[in-house]
């Protein structure tokens, strides 16, 4: 397997842990807890569910990994802060290295079973992950309805018009992640209309093992042609959605080679990995009397 197959070749990333089926012994979970911020560590211990706890302490060693294996900045020196909306970035490091590299952008996801980061060189990078799961308590058409204003009139008819009930819920996800990949790329939060940014999306069938790039966006009703957004399967019930823009827009785009998404073990995950704190075993007692998940979210 390349390093473009591998979904690294070129000046891109793209890796996905299961957090799902993660089921961590006390030693993992506690080395894992020493390998990330204080501050971090005290936030993914008060998560009531293990479910998102082992979500956030995923989601914090793949940037962790991504900073000191691509951007060159050492383990111990990387300093991830917290933007006022709570989007995590990276500190600049004290001490500049050779091999410290500035120029990649990267973004996080944690939905469903998988926690993702999407980075790449130049460029504005957005990724989510979305869970085909159905709606609490609430009927597909009934979800449907209360969602009305969150896609235009074109959105609803492709999202309609797909099949049985559970491919159009398949549909509204993927939609979802489309524009929560855009939203996280230009860094917006809740302000932003989401029916501003309408998709059309790939006449290709989404299958897993491809990547698409051929779904276009309007923006404000005119087509946006220097935005990329690559599509894919995780699994059959995971969407994840990855949105590419110019970080100049007088500077034209070479289009990216769609890049798959590489799946890590928790071996590659902490490979880079050092202590930054002493071992906490209380940290572990907590954790192990965590349920996993709410009981409805079991249940799906």
């Amino acid at each position: 397997m390349t390093r473009r197959d591998r979904g690294e070749g070129m000046g891109s990333v793209r890796w996905a842990f299961r957090c799902g089926s993660w089921t961590p012994s006390r030693s993992e979970w506690l080395f894992a807890a020493r390998c990330v911020q204080l501050e971090e560590k005290d936030r993914i211990g008060q998560f009531v569910f293990a479910k998102d706890a082992k979500s956030a302490m995923a989601g914090r060693l793949l940037l962790r990994k991504f900073v000191c294996e691509r951007m060159g900045i050492p383990w111990s020196q990387i300093r991830l802060e917290r933007s006022p909306r709570g989007k995590p970035y990276l500190a600049p490091p004290s001490q500049v290295t050779a091999d410290f590299d500035p120029s990649w952008s990267f973004n996080l996801s944690h939905q469903g079973d998988y926690a993702v980061l999407a980075a790449q060189q130049g460029v504005q990078v957005g990724v989510d992950v979305m869970k085909t799961t159905m709606p609490g308590s609430n009927s597909i058409p009934e979800f449907f309805r209360i969602m009305t204003r969150q896609f235009t009139a074109h959105e609803w008819s492709t999202i309609q018009s797909v099949g049985s009930e559970h491919q159009q819920l398949a549909a509204f996800y993927r939609h979802w992640t489309l524009k929560e990949s855009f939203i996280k790329a230009i860094g917006t939060g809740l302000g932003f209309n989401l029916q501003r940014a309408e998709f059309h999306l790939s006449p290709e069938l989404l299958t897993q093992g491809m990547v698409l790039h051929q779904t276009k966006m309007h923006l404000d009703e005119e087509p946006e042609e220097l935005w990329v957004f690559e599509e894919s399967l995780l699994d059959a019930d995971h969407h994840v959605a990855v949105a590419l823009g110019p970080a100049d827009r007088a500077v034209s785009m070479p289009l990216p080679a769609p890049a798959t998404f590489t799946l890590l073990s928790f071996s590659e995950l902490i490979a880079s990995a050092s202590p930054l704190t002493e071992e906490d075993p209380a940290y572990w007692d907590s954790f192990r009397m965590k349920a996993e998940a709410p009981q409805r979210q079991r249940n799906t």
